[in-house]
C-alpha cells in the first residue's frame, strides 16, 4: 500500500524500514508483493504504508505488539526474503521498531 493508513488506536508497534537498493529489479517487485500479501494475513498485523524514489524506500508496518512483529520477522517465508535482500535487492537497510503512544492525523 502506498500514502498514509488510517489513524490506528494507540498503544500500537511501528517496525520502519528504510532501504537503499541495488541496481535492477531481480525479482524484487514480485517478492515484495507476496511479503505484503503474507504480512498482512500475519496475526497481530495492523497496517502498512511505504515510499520509494531512486535513492531510499520506507515502509512503515504496524503491529498489535512486539511478539506479532517478532513472529513475523521468524515466518519463514520472511527469512527467505530477508536472506534475498542481503544478498541480491539492498545497498543496505535499517530497521527500527517503536511503541507508537499518541497519533493524530488531518485530511483536507
Amino acid at each position: 500500500m502506498s500514502g498514509t493508513v488510517k489513524t490506528l488506536k494507540p498503544p500500537y508497534y511501528a517496525v520502519i524500514f528504510t532501504s537503499q537498493r541495488t541496481d535492477g529489479d531481480n525479482g524484487y517487485g514480485n517478492m515484495a508483493k507476496k511479503m505484503v500479501d503474507l504480512a498482512s494475513k500475519q496475526s497481530g498485523f495492523l497496517e502498512m504504508e511505504s515510499a520509494r524514489d531512486d535513492q531510499l524506500g520506507i515502509t512503515v508496518s504496524y503491529w498489535e505488539s512486539l511478539e506479532t512483529i517478532k513472529s513475523w520477522k521468524e515466518n519463514l517465508a520472511h527469512k527467505v526474503a530477508q536472506e534475498k535482500g542481503k544478498s541480491e535487492w539492498y545497498k543496505n537497510y535499517s530497521v527500527r521498531i517503536c511503541r507508537v503512544e499518541r497519533d493524530y492525523s488531518f485530511e483536507g
